[in-house]
């Protein structure tokens, strides 16, 4: 692999957009959470609900500031590694990015303050409308970036000047392109498991020390709940959008599911070890017909293979067709683990279930790793291409060398690891301290009822 401009540049911004995807994927699904957990404690005033929100808003205001700085970093990225690209599409997606700063940044940042200071100085209901809309903040955030992204992956509504400048001709279709809907969907959903997940963790881990903490028991029901309604969905989800690619990614299909000739009735590649110069797959595991059911929903349908089209247009294969099935694996195991945990709420045994409750910490990490495999599949699957069909990758990179590119990597490689590995440990180390701690909640035996709403009125509290 030849490290040019182009190859460096591409490199630096996909260990930048790892590192920051992993942040909006947390706090959209964790600023949903916190609405949730307050307007429990409101309906219900089960002090729980308020000790698992004072909890969880300290671990959300790390993880915003830090997504925040990782994105800011991108746009400058955009501008300096991506020249071309910028002034070519900026009439397009300039506009929409705009937009996410004038509404979902300004509401997430209005709000904020008061959500993350003003319990004490604003009255109940306000505080939860000030959690509310920043949780529709993160919301309207991922709407707008997803829809720039969809665009990117299959433009539509705009037109190609002589200078090779684009326009948006209509607005509607630029931010609703055909793939855009269910790729918010499955956007969403993914920050909502990556977000259960971690808490059900977090939750499970504070249970094997301690199988009395009614706050984590509590908080691991609530995760449950999540991840065992959301990854069944995910998994239609996905399917949808797999429907999608075959119809205006093919290419991007094929190397999915590494198909290297068209023919009817693909076999479905459980795991294989494509070859990209031979044109084949070294070995492979397969189910005939299955290929075909999965991506065209016919056992018996044609699907197009990579050498149906260009060598120059067509993914790099090998990093596609795993990031997929990493992805794939890790969903079906959320499936799993929602299954085993409901039957184990059911049984009234989860806080002593000390199996499950070591898959579910094991499983923590595993929606971050998904959405990083996920975007892979997105973006990489996407090549040569910048914008699908439009302008390709090695067009779009900015005259910079290759000496110039490879020092800012390094040095982002340098910070990143410093400061976002304090950033990681701290948040690790306020889950592991629990509710009752990290929320300076007292301590000691609960007030008869506690756990049913009925404890004593906290005078220090909001009134």
């Amino acid at each position: 692999m030849h490290l040019d401009a182009l190859m460096l540049s591409r490199l630096q911004f996909a260990f930048t957009i790892a590192f920051h995807i992993i942040f909006p994927s947390f706090t959209i699904g964790l600023a949903s959470f916190l609405a949730v957990l307050e307007g429990l404690w409101l309906a219900t005033r089960n002090e729980a609900f308020k000790v698992l929100y004072l909890f969880w808003v300290k671990i959300f205001a790390i993880s915003f500031g830090m997504g925040v700085v990782t994105g800011v970093v991108m746009s400058y990225e955009i501008g300096t590694n991506w020249s071309v690209f910028s002034a070519a599409a900026a009439p397009v997606i300039g506009p929409l990015l705009a937009f996410e700063v004038l509404t979902a940044f300004f509401m997430e940042a209005s709000f904020l303050g008061v959500m993350l200071f003003g319990w004490k100085k604003v009255g109940p209901r306000l505080h939860f409308t000030a959690t509310a809309l920043v949780a529709i903040g993160t919301l309207v955030s991922a709407f707008w970036i997803i829809s720039a992204n969809s665009w990117m992956q299959h433009p539509t509504g705009y037109v190609r000047l002589a200078s090779g400048a684009l326009r948006a001709t209509d607005w509607l279709a630029v931010i609703v392109s055909p793939t855009f809907p269910v790729r918010l969907v499955h956007m969403v959903l993914a920050a909502y498991l990556t977000t259960s997940l971690v808490v059900g963790a977090a939750s499970a881990w504070r249970l094997l020390k301690d199988p009395e903490e009614e706050e984590s028991c509590l908080a691991l029901k609530l995760a449950i709940g999540m991840f065992a309604i959301v990854a069944p969905l995910q998994l239609l989800a996905g399917d949808m959008s797999g429907k999608d690619v075959l119809r205006f990614q093919p290419a991007k299909l094929a190397a999915i599911e590494a198909f290297w000739t068209t023919k009817s009735a693909q076999a479905f590649h459980v795991v294989a070890w494509p070859d990209r110069a031979a044109e084949a797959n070294r070995w492979e595991v397969s189910i005939p017909g299955l290929g075909s059911l999965i991506t065209a929903g016919d056992a018996a349908a044609e699907v197009k293979g990579l050498k149906a089209f260009p060598a120059a247009d067509r993914p790099p294969v090998l990093p596609v067709f795993w990031a997929f099935r990493v992805m794939v694996g890790l969903g079906l195991a959320m499936i799993g683990l929602g299954l085993w945990g409901g039957f184990n709420v059911w049984r009234g045994r989860l806080a002593h279930a000390k199996g499950f409750l070591r898959a579910a910490v094991a499983m923590g990490p595993s929606g971050f790793v998904a959405v990083v495999a996920g975007w892979v599949v997105a973006e990489v699957g996407r090549q040569p291409w910048v914008i699908y069909g439009v302008l390709r990758t090695g067009e779009a990179v900015s005259p910079v060398t290759g000496g110039e590119v490879s020092a800012s990597l390094l040095a982002f490689m340098a910070i990143y690891a410093l400061i976002f590995s304090a950033g990681a440990l701290y948040i690790l180390r306020l889950m592991g301290e629990g509710p009752l701690v990290s929320s300076a909640a007292p301590a000691g035996p609960r007030p008869p009822g506690y756990a049913l709403g009925a404890a004593p009125h906290d005078p220090g509290a909001r009134s």
